[in-house]
């Protein structure tokens, strides 16, 4: 009986070892889930290998989504794997209603006292995966849809010294674009459709908030870019219910060194478009395009 037990203890701790093995060289894809205050899961990719610093991609859901809900949206795991990303999606504040949002920005969308500092909690987000994992600082990537594009947005002009891109999908960013202050220059991609609501422009407790093209145009301004921005001779089929291409891309194209500044226009899309299976694709191609120029 005391050679089973001990036999027995031996092989749970051989499993564990293993297991903790495994958690740093996976050879195959996994999420584990990092314990905290507000605990979250990042998916490491089967290729991943801590003598080869991977990117890190974290997606921020909508008001009143979660982080699962935006994955069955947007498919990124399987990108992630494709690519070989990190990835996380976490979950916002839930307030008195149950509602989930993310306090970004003065407008949107915490309205409640006292604030939430989500600011400081996704920044909690990278450092906590980089201290368990490989992270390349060069390749740290957002994505927000709506109130997590108006996240992606102020994170960019709060940490550009970390962050290397985002992609902003139908979301707003600071009523006054003066508030925007990165320290460097940062890549921006910004998705909308045309038939969305907040296209034009949107009004959040009675203050103004920019529409696509002028939250596009204030980025190419805040990055420093010289000249107009140009509509490219490439199209692309963001929207299954759309038919054909129904996308046209306008660019900066005179901007510091490897920045990115894109609008990507889905005419005809809502505030949550019918995504094509080349969407997720595409605009994790363009972040991993976009590495921070040191």
């Amino acid at each position: 009986m005391k050679y089973r037990l001990k036999r027995k203890g031996l092989i749970a701790l051989s499993i564990a070892i293993l297991m903790s093995l495994l958690i740093s060289e996976p050879g195959y894809a996994q999420a584990v889930k990092i314990p905290g205050a507000r605990p979250f899961s990042v998916f490491i990719p089967s290729s991943y290998n801590s003598n080869s610093p991977a990117p890190l991609l974290i997606a921020l859901h909508g008001f009143n989504q979660s982080g699962s809900l935006l994955e069955k949206y947007l498919k990124i795991q399987p990108v992630a794997e494709s690519f070989g990303l990190l990835y996380v999606h976490p979950d916002g504040t839930s307030d008195k209603t149950g509602t989930k949002f993310w306090n970004a920005t003065p407008e949107c969308c915490d309205f409640q006292k006292p604030k939430v500092d989500d600011d400081s909690y996704i920044m909690s987000i990278i450092d906590a995966v980089s201290a368990r994992y490989s992270v390349d600082p060069n390749r740290i990537y957002l994505v927000g849809h709506s109130n997590g594009g108006f996240m992606a947005n102020e994170l960019a002009c709060n940490h550009s010294d970390w962050i290397a891109a985002i992609v902003n999908i139908a979301g707003g960013s600071f009523a006054k674009s003066s508030l925007c202050k990165p320290s460097s220059a940062i890549s921006v991609l910004q998705i909308w459709g045309t038939a969305d609501e907040t296209y034009a422009g949107n009004h959040i407790m009675g203050v103004a908030i920019p529409g696509a093209m002028e939250t596009f145009t204030n980025w190419g301004e805040i990055n420093r870019c010289n000249g107009s921005p140009q509509l490219s001779f490439e199209k692309k089929d963001l929207d299954r219910g759309i038919k054909g291409l129904d996308t046209t891309i306008f660019a900066f194209s005179q901007c510091p060194s490897n920045t990115g500044v894109e609008f990507w226009k889905i005419s005809g899309a809502g505030h949550v478009p019918k995504i094509s299976p080349t969407f997720t694709r595409s605009f994790v191609s363009f972040l991993l395009a976009h590495p921070k120029v040191a």
